[in-house]
């Protein structure tokens, strides 16, 4: 027991192997199914495939910053990945509370690198609205990163130790 108790949670990586897979699936579905910069409705009023462009970060951060940004990004997510593998290895396997977000980040922000090496930008095509406001477009690797970020600090709230039930 001991012995699984030591056991990392580098198996998690499965997850963000999932992650990049549904994420590159999704883009080359957009690449090849939707017109650029065109709505098309899913829920009327509140949700449309829109495929665009975003050579920035969130909120397309440093779009227009001339094209370093494109290195940066890539190094940034590079170095996040890489602490996140360490505190993988670190984690315990059966904590799934700290893992899981862990892996989540990694696969979203591998999925975004492999759009800004293989198109020298990340393909957005989620856009909700309401209204006349319209949420930034996003993409299913921008989900598991904001997915894991949530996971993480709420891991981090919580004290980063699983709840025992009193009893």
């Amino acid at each position: 027991m001991a012995s699984a108790a030591r056991a990392n949670a580098l198996p998690w990586l499965a997850a963000s192997v999932v992650v990049i897979a549904l994420d590159q699936w999704s883009k080359a579905w957009v690449l090849a199914a939707l017109p650029e910069y065109t709505a098309v409705p899913v829920i009327d009023g509140f949700w449309n495939w829109y495929r665009t462009y975003n050579t920035g970060a969130a909120f397309s951060f440093l779009a227009d910053a001339g094209g370093w940004q494109k290195w940066f990004f890539m190094a940034l997510a590079s170095a996040i990945c890489a602490l996140m593998g360490w505190m993988l290895a670190r984690t315990p396997r059966r904590d799934w509370r700290q893992a899981l977000p862990l892996a989540l980040v990694i696969g979203g922000a591998i999925g975004n690198v492999i759009d800004r090496v293989v198109h020298g930008h990340v393909v957005d095509f989620i856009q909700w609205h309401a209204g006349s406001f319209y949420w930034p477009a996003f993409n299913i690797a921008d989900c598991a990163v904001v997915g894991g970020a949530i996971g993480i600090a709420l891991s981090g709230l919580s004290g980063g130790k699983p709840q025992r039930k009193a009893g």
